[in-house]
């Protein structure tokens, strides 16, 4: 028999519409969970820094979300839209998901602003498709004509001039990423400011977020689940930050799921600075969390993988514990919505 713990019908719970952020907020609410004595307290996310150990060191996800998303029409009329998954061409065709309401084929060609258009190349297995851009200065015209990608959830994924800069933490430097690590978004000057003065390091690493964030859960089992492949590095100075806490024993906390899942890949490895990973890492109940010593985390979607990730640190019940308490104080959830601050 399957263990509650595997089973997706286990990360559900429900969530009233209201408490889904459409905007975010000047201040965060910010919910703190201490597993070793099993506190829990509420506070505003300017005063995190209360909560955590001077000397420790916050690990940041910095790569930076692109204009993505390019809405256009097919060549034979139709409204279409294609959602480019990475800057990265492999043999000059762009990875992309695209939505019209005829069948794709080979060879269709799509229009956009700008005398810009995409034509099909390839049909992958995943159900994405890779593309062949008439522009060789695409990055130029994304600028111009695409949008940010924001998530369904978020006014219907309907972007405007705010997610420009609502969308995007404030030390994202590494363009490449379709959706943001949001947890990063809490992170105004004056906090960071704060927490430099309690003399609490900042290391930054880069995973470019990708497709497996469109992906749900699926399979009933969770241990069927296959997470999409994504890629990280970390360069040489970020390197030495995270090998010498590692050393010395200081506090580490990852600023996201993103960051964990990079943390949680190099754990034990010999990483060469700069050098170009990739990681399909999958941390639910059952598998054990090394690297850190604590998470900074939004509220995650029913039934979704960063669910189950939180879940691994402080297990499933108390995590949908935590979560019904959220509901009950009206936090906000998902990416604009309020923190959660995990300490071992």
């Amino acid at each position: 028999m399957i263990h509650d713990d595997l089973l997706l019908s286990s990360y559900q719970f429900d969530l009233p519409q209201e408490l889904i952020a459409q905007r975010p907020i000047e201040n965060s609410r910010l919910l703190v969970y201490k597993i070793s004595t099993d506190e829990i307290f509420h506070d505003y996310f300017e005063n995190i820094g209360k909560y955590l150990p001077d000397n420790s060191l916050l690990v940041f996800n910095r790569s930076k979300v692109f204009p993505s998303r390019l809405i256009g029409q097919k060549s034979s009329g139709g409204k279409a839209e294609l959602f480019l998954l990475s800057l990265d061409s492999i043999d000059g065709f762009y990875p992309a998901l695209i939505k019209t309401r005829s069948k794709k084929k080979i060879g269709d060609i799509f229009i956009f602003e700008n005398n810009l258009s995409a034509c099909v190349k390839k049909i992958n297995d995943d159900g994405t498709f890779g593309v062949e851009f008439n522009q060789s200065n695409l990055r130029e015209f994304l600028d111009t004509i695409a949008k940010i990608p924001i998530p369904p959830y978020i006014r219907n994924g309907e972007s405007d001039q705010f997610d420009k800069i609502d969308y995007q933490s404030i030390y994202a430097k590494e363009e490449g990423s379709v959706a943001a690590p949001t947890a990063g978004l809490h992170f105004k000057p004056h906090i960071l400011s704060k927490l430099k003065n309690q003399s609490i390091e900042q290391a930054f690493v880069t995973l470019h977020v990708g497709l497996g964030t469109f992906r749900p859960v699926s399979s009933s089992n969770i241990t069927d689940h296959h997470m999409h492949t994504e890629n990280f590095f970390i360069d040489g100075e970020n390197l030495d930050l995270i090998k010498k806490a590692r050393e010395t024993n200081k506090k580490i906390f990852a600023v996201g799921t993103t960051t964990l899942r990079v943390l949680e890949s190099t754990f034990g490895e010999n990483v060469v600075p700069g050098h170009i990973y990739s990681t399909n890492i999958f941390l639910h109940p059952g598998k054990s969390i090394q690297s850190v010593d604590g998470l900074i985390t939004n509220f995650h979607l029913p039934g979704s993988s960063l669910l189950m990730l939180v879940s691994t640190l402080i297990s499933r019940k108390k995590a949908l514990e935590l979560y019904q308490i959220a509901i009950r104080e009206k936090y906000r959830f998902f990416s604009y919505g309020d923190g959660m601050l995990i300490l071992r």
